[in-house]
């Protein structure tokens, strides 16, 4: 018997609801949907143990093909199909079987919640692009609203920190400190003794390689952002972005109003989102060439394709946070002293609203 958790079980949704639709479409930066911009879908392919197949729509009927056999599916059975799991999943908690949704699966030869795929894909959509005529297959990661909010970057202990030094303290300061657990008690007593913090480096080389690679100032703008959540009540990166464009540490030239930070953090979070690890170098090769899908509260399912790159961007830009990990699985919070300097790591995960 299958289980999973709505995360999991989102994944089978949003697949038959592509089939039911026949279409999909592109989503704005609040989540809305785009009426006049969407994508027919021609086909899904899946990876199961017992082969590979396909899920051609063809007007009122979805033809599946695999393994030497040809079933046919009315559309209109994926839509009830679809209408019942939603239900199901709004209403179940934790990990939960669904056995007449499982039964269904197994008459279209599906068998498994997630279908082989690469890191960031979940599915494989053939789409038709209406402004070029042509069809593509793309990859696309699933995100759901359904459930807990999912992370776009998992903190992973030191390859996620970053190092900074802290100047006007002694070892007392930093013993007062290092007893205070909340990280805005923290800052509020460094800011009582006047001391002053500056970004020196990631604890990881390839992380900040990646970085690097993604845009030369990056490492200086992520040490930014990640230091203004630990030391101020923002936690949403485009607050984050605002306050550090303001303050603007690394001398921009504002003269003609560029986002320089916006920017720069969008590029990031889009290469996060489709294929940059922190541990891995990145040479900037997409593994979710499609973009995102997104299950909405309502049920709906919108798409952030990556031809669209400013509805992509920012949706990522509007809907993602900082949040804390734990500080003693990944190592990090406590002020400590090298060669009579001191210093603190900070760690960076980021998840979607």
């Amino acid at each position: 018997m299958l289980t999973g958790n709505k995360g999991e079980w989102s994944e089978i949704y949003t697949f038959f609801r592509l089939l039911a639709d026949q279409k999909v479409y592109s989503g704005d930066a609040e989540l809305n949907k785009i009426e006049e911009l969407f994508y027919p879908i021609v086909k899904i392919l899946r990876e199961e143990h017992v082969g590979r197949f396909e899920y051609q729509v063809d007007q009122n009927v979805v033809l599946v093909f695999g393994g030497g056999n040809e079933v046919r599916i009315p559309v209109e059975t994926f839509n009830d199909i679809a209408e019942q799991l939603f239900a199901k999943i709004r209403n179940s908690t934790g990990v939960f079987s669904l056995p007449e949704i499982e039964e269904f699966m197994s008459s279209i030869y599906c068998y498994t919640l997630k279908a082989k795929s690469t890191d960031k894909t979940d599915i494989k959509v053939v789409i038709h692009d209406l402004r070029t005529g042509l069809q593509h297959l793309l990859g696309f990661s699933i995100k759901s609203k359904l459930g807990s909010p999912s992370t776009l970057l998992n903190a992973g202990g030191d390859t996620t920190n970053f190092i900074y030094q802290i100047n006007g303290i002694d070892e007392a300061i930093m013993s007062e400190v290092n007893k205070v657990e909340k990280f805005k008690e923290k800052f509020d007593l460094l800011r009582k003794y006047k001391a002053r913090i500056k970004f020196i480096t990631t604890a990881n080389s390839v992380f900040k390689s990646n970085l690097v690679y993604v845009d030369y100032c990056l490492p200086e703008i992520i040490g930014n952002i990640v230091l203004l959540y630990y030391s101020s009540p923002n936690s949403r990166i485009s607050d984050i972005v605002g306050v550090i464009n303001e303050a603007n540490p690394l001398n921009f030239d504002l003269v003609y109003n560029q986002d320089f930070y916006e920017h720069k953090v969008k590029r990031f979070l889009t290469d996060i989102a489709l294929g940059l690890k922190t541990s891995k170098p990145w040479r900037g090769k997409y593994e979710a060439t499609g973009g995102y899908l997104i299950v909405k509260e309502d049920g709906g399912v919108i798409c952030y394709h990556i031809y669209d790159k400013n509805q992509f961007e920012d949706y990522l830009f509007n809907n993602t946070r900082l949040e804390t990990p734990s500080t003693t699985r990944h190592l990090f919070g406590q002020i400590f002293e090298e060669e009579g300097d001191f210093y603190i790591k900070l760690n960076l995960q980021v998840r979607f609203l």
